[in-house]
């Protein structure tokens, strides 16, 4: 704990820095402006806006006082800057053009400097890249997050962020924590590729906003929007192994409401054992899932707003020997095999009022079950899971640069396993059923604050949680960053997290195994402190741009769950 004080000081803003403006291009529904010109009137000093509208210029003199922005197809604005604060432009679409097409590629991965959090935005630029069929293909292409095979047999996947397992980064489909539990197994592979948008991911400790269980990191992966996506998207993809996917999105948008209907289908592979060891190369998948988002207005905009989306998955997963037939070979004790089957229906809802460009509130809900249906080997694994998440949060822009948000949250989770051995020679002593619910109040608060002009950005949050069986944990954590030059950029960040353990669903390598599980103490939660510090310098020579990135992260845990393999190679004690 000293240790954890001492670096809460280390992290509180001192010293003054130079004089640089930096503001942000919007359009009046609030959308950002990617490359708006903004420049000093009379100078030839001027920026262009970054992806998100953000842009620093530099003041180099006091006698000049009108900053302008212009983008295409909108009126120009100048505001008078008497001192060095954050400047918001909101342009207004011209009236008087008639029609203009302005073509650009976005970049890849975008890193702002206005961001507090040091978070890497992958774009359908560099999604393209990687040709990706679902969303443990889109990292193919770079190094943050590391897709790690589980169980090669089923050819489940996890991601993982700063070298650990994939259970200590958060996972969030469009902001809601829907990975989790039963679904974290195979819950990566169920996003199709073609209904990503955006992928955000944030090292080490970051926002409380979202929970308590990012300890390594955070990765928010954003679906199309319902109101900006193409009319009709037909994709088809197959492998050398012969399994096929396809993908249609239809989307449709009217005066406020916007509809966006995303259907995907995995065929199998066919057989194949190129390395003649008996095992099938490929496990044999089938897969259908059917989404619909409904969006009605942007949450931007003042007054209410809303999003909806709905989802169904159905999935089945065969693997093992070749000869492995998954309609009668299920639990045989001859021919060995592993057969995944589970069906997941979820809804998630956003709903925004805002009352101006000051107080907001947003109420964030979400819910889906999953009943899977599993054999490794001899080994029957049934479970059902269900799971309800909810968060209001109250938003306060304040002064000029800064903003404060609370709120309460509300999570449940209700999962019983059922564990069965067909055949028992081995004499294993966890058959049983093992059932859990969870209820988890929680309150909330982050500020953030900029200092120096703008250069220096201080974020502090602070969240306490009630589990029904744990009681209260209280979860601080705290980021600055300093624009040392208007291109580069340090951060530091500590903060704490914990995790209630979910063995089975997040072990599958314990099912698998033929060896006994002894459980030898009680599966407290899982506590660690984060902490980190990175430098970030962008570069842009003619055609080529990009990011200089070096970082230091630390994390120490006050619990962890890892089983014993070691100490008797019949045993997996806990």
């Amino acid at each position: 704990m000293s240790k954890f004080l001492l670096l809460l000081i280390m992290l509180m803003p001192l010293g003054v820095f130079g004089q640089t403006i930096t503001g942000k291009v919007a359009d009046d529904s609030g959308e950002p402006l990617f490359g708006a010109n903004v420049y000093w009137l009379e100078t030839s000093t001027g920026v262009f806006t970054e992806e998100d509208g953000s842009f620093e210029i530099k003041n180099e003199t006091d006698k000049v006082k009108l900053l302008a922005a212009s983008f295409v197809g909108f009126e120009p604005d100048t505001v008078e800057v008497s001192s060095n604060s954050f400047i918001t432009f909101t342009l207004v679409a011209s009236k008087t053009l008639q029609e203009i097409v302005v073509e650009s590629e976005r970049p890849g991965v975008i890193i702002s400097n206005i961001d507090a959090i040091k978070t890497e935005q992958i774009t359908s630029t560099e999604l393209r890249k990687a040709a990706c069929c679902d969303l443990a293909g889109c990292f193919e292409s770079q190094l943050t997050v590391q897709p790690q095979t589980t169980n090669i047999i089923t050819n489940s996947k996890e991601l993982r962020i700063l070298g650990l397992s994939g259970v200590y980064n958060q996972v969030m489909i469009d902001g809601f924590p829907v990975i989790q539990g039963l679904s974290y197994t195979y819950g990566i592979s169920s996003v199709p590729g073609t209904l990503v948008d955006n992928i955000f991911v944030a090292k080490g400790a970051n926002s409380v906003l979202q929970g308590f269980e990012s300890i390594s990191g955070q990765i928010n992966v954003t679906t199309q929007p319902a109101d900006n996506s193409e009319i009709l998207l037909l994709n088809g993809y197959i492998n050398s192994f012969g399994e096929k996917q396809f993908n249609a999105n239809v989307s449709y948008s009217g005066n406020s409401w916007s509809n966006l209907i995303a259907v995907h289908t995995t065929q199998p592979a066919g057989k194949t054992d190129r390395d003649k060891d008996s095992f099938l190369d490929l496990p044999l998948i089938t897969r259908y899932s059917f989404e619909e988002k409904f969006q009605y207005r942007k949450s931007s905009e003042w007054g209410w707003s809303s999003t909806v989306a709905v989802k169904f998955l159905n999935e089945q997963r065969n693997g093992g020997q070749f000869d492995f037939d998954a309609k009668t070979d299920k639990g045989s004790a001859t021919v060995y095999g592993q057969s995944v089957k589970f069906n997941q229906p979820e809804i998630r809802t956003r709903t925004t009022y805002r009352l101006d460009n000051t107080h907001s509130f947003t109420l964030k809900a979400s819910a889906f079950t999953q009943n899977q249906e599993t054999y490794f080997g001899i080994t029957k694994y049934d479970a059902r899971q269900n799971n309800v998440y909810a968060n209001l949060q109250y938003a306060l822009n304040y002064g000029s640069t800064d903003d404060f948000k609370t709120g309460v949250s509300y999570r449940h989770l209700q999962i019983d396993e059922d564990i069965s051995f067909l055949e028992n020679s081995l004499g294993r002593t966890y058959e049983g059923v093992y059932s859990r619910t969870e209820h988890i109040p929680g309150v909330f608060a982050e500020n953030t604050m900029k200092f120096f002009d703008a250069k220096l950005t201080w974020i502090a949050g602070l969240r306490a949680d009630h589990h029904n069986q744990f009681g209260w944990s209280i979860t601080p954590r705290t980021l600055l960053k300093w624009n040392i030059t208007p291109r580069g950029v340090i951060r530091a960040n500590v903060g704490t997290g914990w995790r209630t353990v979910n063995l089975f669903s997040e072990n599958i390598n314990l099912l698998v195994s033929s060896r006994d599980i002894i459980f030898e103490e009680d599966l407290n939660p899982e506590r660690a402190i984060n902490y980190g510090i990175n430098y970030t310098q962008k570069y842009e020579t003619g055609n080529l741009n990009g990011y200089l990135s070096i970082d230091f992260y630390r994390t120490d845990f006050q619990n962890q769950v890892f089983p014993d393999y070691d100490s008797d190679p019949t045993k997996a004690i806990i």
